[in-house]
């Protein structure tokens, strides 16, 4: 599972958010990730203090675009936010498809 501190980078879960993790750029199927977009904090749920986790499932082609996301859990403004950035990232080309679990942390 990929996790993302808002503020920070993309990190995988099993991994301390110190930055030298959050450069690795590793998710849990091993394939890298290339091109992170991080999520933008959506204006309405800083006027509300809205904080929270969301937790995505991406479907990524063999040559490393995104497919389709879906959502496994969170606020749906946030899941949102993380579903747009998450759209934009790249993972480097594999032999298959691969499914990413990924997890975005929101905080105000």
């Amino acid at each position: 599972m990929l996790v993302v501190l808002l503020g920070l980078t993309a990190i995988p879960a099993a991994f301390s958010a110190d930055a030298q993790s959050a450069q690795s750029g590793e998710a849990q199927s091993g394939r890298k990730i290339v091109n992170k977009v991080i999520p933008v904090y959506p204006s309405t749920a800083r006027s509300m203090s809205l904080a929270g986790t969301v937790k995505l499932e991406a479907l990524v082609l063999a040559n490393g675009t995104v497919k389709s996301i879906q959502v496994k859990g969170g606020n749906p403004l946030l899941a949102q936010a993380a579903q747009n950035a998450v759209r934009e990232w790249k993972w480097a080309k594999a032999e298959r498809e691969s499914t990413e679990a990924l997890e975005f942390r929101f905080r105000p």
